[in-house]
């Protein structure tokens, strides 16, 4: 094992000379190769996306709270809190991982981010699972997406780099798990709610397959401005159902 010189010792800071003495590798320095290279003008880019995503959040769920208001019951109001949960955590952990400089604090924002999303998807089947739908249907579903919501954040944040293939299966797999109650759904809901439903879901597929295209130029924000779209429109569905406009 090398041993230091007193003088590089010396000039070594106290946590850097602790290492070298137990014989653990230094800390690296975390620099931009940690993380997707984007130039300059795709993070403008994706930065703007991401700042009209968190304003255009907060606004929505102001929005949807006095929508909800005059047919407001107890369990409507807890599922849309559930819901803004899902919905302003996720784009505020986003914003907050894409905007912040290489370092650890993003390597960790990184995780939360990931995260996240499986919190969105199941705080949005929420509203459906336990409004429209009858309790033997809605309640199972509603468990079901919670629970992988679970095993999806437990894994995204213990070992986010070795499972990414099975954390993109359970993000498509949780997002369409609606086809399994889609005929109690169709008697439930308007068919404005299901369109939009199904529009949301179409278009964050599609956003999967923009943002797994590494080598086009803009695919990050790209990616980002089709979850925002998605996002929006199944926003619009939540409201029809939260605001008792819907079949049920």
């Amino acid at each position: 094992m090398p041993i230091l010189s007193a003088r590089r010792a010396k000039a070594l800071p106290r946590s850097a000379e602790r290492r070298a003495r137990s014989g653990r590798a230094p800390r690296r320095a975390w620099t931009l190769a940690d993380f997707p290279a984007y130039d300059r003008a795709e993070r403008a880019a994706d930065g703007a996306v991401h700042v009209v995503g968190v304003s255009a959040g907060l606004a929505a769920v102001c929005w949807l709270t006095l929508r909800i208001a005059p047919a407001a019951t107890l369990q409507r109001g807890v599922t849309l809190l559930v819901y803004s949960f899902g919905l302003l955590g996720m784009l505020a952990a986003s914003a907050a991982y894409n905007l912040a400089g290489p370092g650890r604090a993003k390597a960790v924002l990184r995780r939360l981010d990931h995260a996240m999303i499986f919190v969105m998807i199941a705080g949005s089947y929420t509203p459906f699972a336990l409004n429209a739908l009858s309790p033997p249907l809605g309640v199972p579903l509603c468990v079901a997406a919670w629970t992988v919501a679970a095993l999806g954040v437990a894994l995204k944040l213990a070992c986010p780099l070795h499972c990414e293939r099975l954390s993109l299966a359970l993000y498509l797999g949780m997002g369409w798990m609606l086809v399994f109650v889609i005929r109690s759904l169709v008697a439930s809901v308007s068919g404005e709610v299901l369109g939009l439903l199904l529009a949301g879901g179409l278009v964050y597929s599609l956003g999967v397959a923009v943002y797994g295209a590494g080598r086009l130029r803009f695919h990050n924000a790209l990616w980002h401005a089709m979850v925002l779209v998605a996002a929006g429109l199944h926003l619009a569905a939540v409201s029809e159902v939260l605001a008792g406009w819907d079949r049920s």
